[in-house]
């Protein structure tokens, strides 16, 4: 396993903060606590992880909030909004998903990690954020905090240990956080996670509420293909007026039809609201759209947690997520090779939204 350090010796150097996933009281402790994080209204996406290895990428993903009643004339029910008919979050009253019965959390819920047998967990980090304003004005100095619990296991407080994205953009205030968990998901192996106290508001307002988690884990497996694992994150918003937002995968060389897997995490996609699109491409071969079942092409921004080829156990398990997406697409081998790596492009021409998370696993051979 080679890992490309340069990228995260860089962020460690900017940002100077440790590790911080601590145990609740009662709890083992896994790390001291790091301090808040700063915040930044933008963050350039830059590599955090990336490995050459026999091994992938699978992530667990979740919303933290949903609709509790509509608040407009053309609005569908809240069960039909849920069940994965086209609704906008910004149609309805939204109210905390809470799946955990535990009186000290407000908002909390559940998805799976699956990693196949015998393989070791490589890297693993967890995602939050969401809209900080809506009925209600959540406060800042919480973006950097969530409380994580593994299989089994009681909640972990989780302290971002980087950059914290928080901008202020048409009508909402949006943050996005994350923290290293590798040591926790790597002892606790898969099963179903439960993230908890995700700094985001309920209520009602034109900007809508929105927001969710995802765990990203790279996986190492010798049974596995040889593969580029990369993950990038940043923060910015994009929509009509900015062209959309556009990152270059770099130090991920990309071989003549070439297969693998591209995933995203965004904020603030409706389902229904078309123009949304995804395209990946290399300096030699056209823009090509990403797309499934799950994800038109036209939409692709939709309020889906989904993955080619299975179901993703999670509780709850809404169709609709009402404003978050964290998506796993096929690559099918129709790029020319390119050693400067993947350009990934995302659209939108009807709505605002915001960039988290950009990963990939793709052949390092055909």
């Amino acid at each position: 396993m080679r890992n490309s350090l340069g990228p995260l010796l860089r962020r460690v150097t900017l940002c100077a903060f440790s590790l911080a996933v601590v145990a609740a009281p009662g709890g083992p402790a896994l790390a001291a606590p790091a301090p808040p994080a700063a915040e930044a209204p933008s963050i350039a996406f830059a590599q955090r992880y990336h490995a050459l290895q026999h091994g992938g990428i699978t992530r667990a993903a979740n919303t933290a909030i949903t609709c509790r009643k509509p608040m407009a004339a053309r609005a569908v029910s809240c069960p039909a909004a849920r069940g994965g008919t086209k609704a906008a979050n910004n149609d309805f009253d939204m109210s905390y998903v809470d799946v955990d019965k535990d009186p000290n959390t407000y908002n909390s819920s559940r998805a799976e990690v699956r990693i196949p047998q015998d393989s070791r967990v490589s890297y693993a980090r967890l995602y939050w954020g969401g809209n900080l304003r809506v009925g209600e004005q959540k406060p800042p100095k919480d973006n950097g905090k969530a409380l994580i619990a593994e299989p089994g296991g009681s909640y972990r407080h989780v302290q971002a240990d980087t950059l914290v994205g928080h901008r202020t953009a048409n009508g909402a205030d949006a943050f996005q956080a994350s923290a290293d968990v590798t040591r926790l998901v790597r002892e606790s192996g898969a099963g179903m996670y439960t993230v908890a106290q995700v700094n985001v508001a309920m209520g009602h307002s034109k900007a809508g509420a929105w927001g969710g988690w995802t765990l990203v884990v790279a996986y190492e497996n010798e049974a596995a293909p040889l593969r580029h694992l990369s993950v990038w994150d940043g923060f910015d918003s994009f929509d009509a007026n900015r062209r959309g937002h556009a990152v270059r995968l770099g130090g991920l060389p990309v071989k003549g039809r070439a297969k693998g897997q591209v995933g995203v995490v965004t904020y603030n996609g409706d389902r229904g609201t078309s123009g949304d699109t995804l395209t990946v491409s290399t300096g030699r071969s056209r823009p090509v759209r990403l797309s499934d079942a799950a994800n038109p092409a036209d939409d692709v921004l939709n309020s889906t947690i989904s993955e080619p080829g299975r179901q993703i156990a999670r509780t709850p398990a809404y169709a609709n997520t009402l404003g978050y997406d964290s998506d796993i697409f096929r690559l099918d081998g129709g790029l020319k090779a390119d050693r400067k790596g993947l350009l990934i492009r995302l659209a939108s021409q009807r709505e605002s939204a915001w960039a988290g998370v950009l990963f990939a696993a793709v052949d390092a051979k055909r």
